[in-house]
């Protein structure tokens, strides 16, 4: 399996620098149809802030808001006034950014607000179990903070509370077992919602305190191709360009994505590139509503008149991304359209590439596509043509088994015509969590024991000795999914889970549940009621309370997507019942495990931690000295790879061949992807999509395909595949024939376990399914307007 590198080298030293403001130097090119500094020829139609059309009200967003938080509305504004934004990772502090003026507030910040302010749950709801299983995540999440730890064992009917040197000398006392027959045996996992730098390299240096490299975060089953194939070609598994370059630039490639539903905030972004001449290219099987026309509520001529975002759209298959680029990359080759000074003086491999392109046929790279050889040639023009341009991709690139290709074949792309460390050029994989990229750089990955940092490596580990004053691990950890397979292997003793849910995240939810029963102890740090913590337990079962980062004192930081270390200072408000900081907890259950040591992994505050990290971990140097409110850095600098200078072990970029995937689909079959709609990750919010109009239960399938079954929209569909069964109702949608989506994460029981990315480790979300038509009013048809059930 290849390893994720992260950058070894790079800036250090960074001081803080304070205050977010505006993009600067945008330069603004106008025509006749802009005038008063509007833009006409990108106004979506003439109806104020889109009436009758479908679309999110994000007005009514705010109102809902604010009576959901009616009370603690002080609180809520506080959190929103001066924190750091837990919701996707573009990165605020309070409601301002780098990149624009203006505030910035968008729905995922404002339906993520009341986690922070409700109050808490009555613990005697978790002494029977069996009826809250009857609930939905939303519901559970709504039922309030968890405010004590509490332990449920084996042939007692539920959870009880208890204090929490009880339940810390429950875990260590179980843990300390473990480790002593192998400490292997221990699994750590973190999720992303929230969570800050700090918790996750305290959790990370806790497992190898333990001696095990077991740990792995939700960036697994998201951006983990990226980081894969990114550390092949540049050697940074990072975005290499800020925000700021979007506005300027000729032309930005969206790939795989749709931004208006999990990044809301990029649609100003692009509002205002709009506005600066920028072109947008859509490469996706859907033709995604809020990539074509978007409300943006802050900026009046959006409002108003709403912004055409796409400019082109190049449809293809799911999984299709490495035949369309290398289908666009071969174009270039066959033309000679390339920038062969930069291929020749900083880059290596392209020779092979170009005879391996050379050698593909024009018909199985339209069949693995699904488009013709003409719309890859016209994409290739078009990449051609733009001075500058940036790409940007999110899950429908990177979830595949051949993840890592997808974003091997953008990379090589950009790579041939030199379109990386310069301003307005790049490569971004937009991430989806605020905490997602700091995971991995602070070390919570079972590969790195910090970024820049391999696990096994000899002088690596010689130097963390030096660092923290005890051995490290050698040996290779597990990914989340592997962790998975060991769990239902009965080789996992103790999962220790902060936050996170496996069945509802991973495919094959009974595999998953399977799984997880058979391990002995299981301990939840969480903030509120996750379904995992009502399985039965198989010994014992913990619920640790943690608290959200506003409530954390000494404040924590955050790493966004353009490599921006923000700190997040601690809210005056209401604190719930115990709960301790995130960061603090693994901490003192290490303690407790080995006391003859206990100094060696001790921290009183998260200033000792960023001091730490600052020493581990040498592009967060500068760390250390964030403290207050819009204090923050940018490692790397504004753009990564500037002047040519490439972290790989020759400093040159590398292209990689990305060779096509082995998928023939069966006659009268379809492929099957997952897809977002009115969530965050895997937190839904409502049964209906605003931005498409869908149901959580619908199939989304082409006119076509629809006309050639009989078929109409509402009909009563049956999905199977070779390993499960799903019963939804048909949605015509402008999706390519021979493709179908359903939503994540009820599409997961279409999905077997085991078939990852064989790189990264990353599942593939996508099934080849048949598709039975069921009639209305048969027992196995969903009833109508009700969500298929996981």
């Amino acid at each position: 399996m290849a390893a994720e590198l992260e950058p070894a080298s790079g800036a250090a030293g960074q001081e803080p620098q304070q205050r977010p403001g505006a993009g600067k130097g945008r330069r603004r090119r106008f025509d006749r149809r802009n005038w008063a500094g509007l833009n006409r020829r990108n106004w979506a139609g003439l109806m104020p802030y889109g009436v009758g059309q479908q679309r999110p009200n994000h007005y009514l967003e705010i109102l809902k808001t604010i009576w959901e938080n009616r009370d603690q509305l002080g609180y809520a504004w506080r959190i929103l006034r001066d924190g750091c934004c837990d919701g996707c990772s573009l990165g605020t502090s309070g409601m301002r950014d780098w990149t624009i003026d203006g505030i910035h507030l968008c729905t995922i910040r404002l339906k993520m607000l009341r986690l922070n302010t409700m109050p808490a749950v009555d613990p005697r709801v978790l002494e029977d179990p069996a009826a809250l299983r009857r609930l939905t995540s939303r519901q559970l999440r709504q039922l309030g903070r968890l405010p004590y730890p509490m332990v449920w064992r084996k042939g007692e009917p539920g959870y009880r509370r208890v204090s929490w040197d009880e339940a810390l000398d429950l875990i260590a006392g179980r843990i300390r077992r473990t480790i002593e027959r192998d400490p292997d045996r221990l699994y750590f996992y973190m999720t992303s919602r929230g969570m800050p730098n700090e918790a996750y390299f305290a959790f990370q240096k806790v497992a190898r305190f333990l001696g095990t490299n077991n740990i792995d975060n939700a960036a697994r089953i998201c951006h983990a191709p990226s980081t894969s194939a990114l550390a092949k070609t540049i050697g940074y598994g990072a975005t290499t360009v800020s925000y700021k370059d979007w506005i300027g630039c000729d032309l930005i490639v969206l790939v795989g994505t749709n931004l208006a539903n999990n990044q809301p905030v990029t649609t100003k972004y692009l509002y205002e590139a709009k506005k600066a001449g920028t072109r947008v290219a859509v490469v996706n099987p859907y033709r995604e509503e809020g990539l074509e026309r978007y409300w943006v509520p802050s900026s009046v001529e959006s409002a108003l008149f709403g912004t055409r975002i796409m400019d082109e759209f190049f449809q293809i298959n799911q999984g299709g991304d490495v035949a369309f680029f290398n289908g666009a990359l071969k174009h270039l080759v066959e033309t000679g359209r390339l920038d062969h000074a930069f291929i020749r003086e900083h880059t290596a491999g392209f020779d092979e590439l170009a005879a391996f392109l050379r050698e593909l046929s024009w018909e199985e790279l339209e069949r693995s596509a699904g488009t013709t050889a003409a719309e890859m040639r016209r994409f290739a023009e078009l990449y051609a043509g733009a001075g500058t341009s940036i790409t940007v991709w999110s899950m429908g690139v990177t979830q595949h088994r051949h993840g890592t290709h997808n974003v091997l074949a953008i990379s090589n792309l950009a790579l041939a015509l030199g379109r990386i460390g310069k301003p307005h050029c790049g490569l971004m994989p937009i991430r989806g969590h605020s905490g997602v990229q700091g995971g991995a750089e602070m070390g919570a990955v079972p590969n790195s024991y910090g970024m820049g940092r391999p696990v096994g490596d000899p002088a690596t580990m010689e130097a963390m000795k030096a660092i923290w004053g005890f051995d490290v691990p050698a040996r290779p950890g597990l990914t989340a999914t592997a962790a998975i397979d060991a769990m239902y292997r009965g080789e996992i003793d103790v999962l220790y889970s902060a936050g996170g849910n496996f069945l509802e995240t991973l495919p094959d939810p009974a595999y998953v549940r399977a799984a997880l029963e058979r391990v002995p102890v299981r301990v939840f740090q969480d903030i509120v009621i996750n379904p995992m913590m009502l399985l039965d337990p198989a010994q014992v079962n913990v619920i640790l309370p943690g608290a959200t980062r506003y409530e954390t004192p000494g404040g924590v930081t955050q790493t966004t997507t353009e490599r921006r270390v923000i700190f997040s200072p601690e809210i005056p408000g209401r604190r719930i019942g115990e709960a301790w900081p995130e960061w603090e907890i693994p901490v003192r259950i290490a303690e407790r495990v080995d006391p003859a040591r206990a100094h060696l992994i001790r921290y009183e505050n998260p200033q000792q931690i960023r001091e730490d990290i600052a020493r581990t971990v040498p592009l967060y140097d500068g760390i250390q000295r964030l403290r207050q409110k819009g204090d923050q850095f940018q490692w790397g600098g504004p753009l990564l790879c500037a002047g040519n200078r490439f972290n790989t072990p020759d400093g040159k970029a590398h292209f990689v061949l990305a060779p096509l995937p082995e998928q023939d689909v069966p006659e009268g079959r379809f492929r099957v992807g997952t897809r977002r709609g009115k969530q965050f990750n895997s937190m839904v919010w409502d049964e209906v999509d605003p931005l498409t109009g869908a149901r959580r239960d619908q199939v989304f399938m082409a006119r076509e395909d629809a006309e050639r079954l009989g078929l109409k929209d509402g009909d009563p569909v049956l999905l199977r595949s070779d390993h499960g069964e799903f019963r939804g109702r048909v949605r015509i949608s402008r999706i390519r024939p021979g493709n179908l989506q359903v939503h994540w994460p009820e599409g997961n029981v279409l999905i077997p376990t085991g078939v990852c990315d064989p790189y990264c480790g990353e599942p593939d979300y996508n099934a080849i399914c048949e598709l039975v038509p069921l009639r209305q009013g048969d027992a196995a048809a969903p009833a109508a307007g009700t969500p298929a059930a996981p």
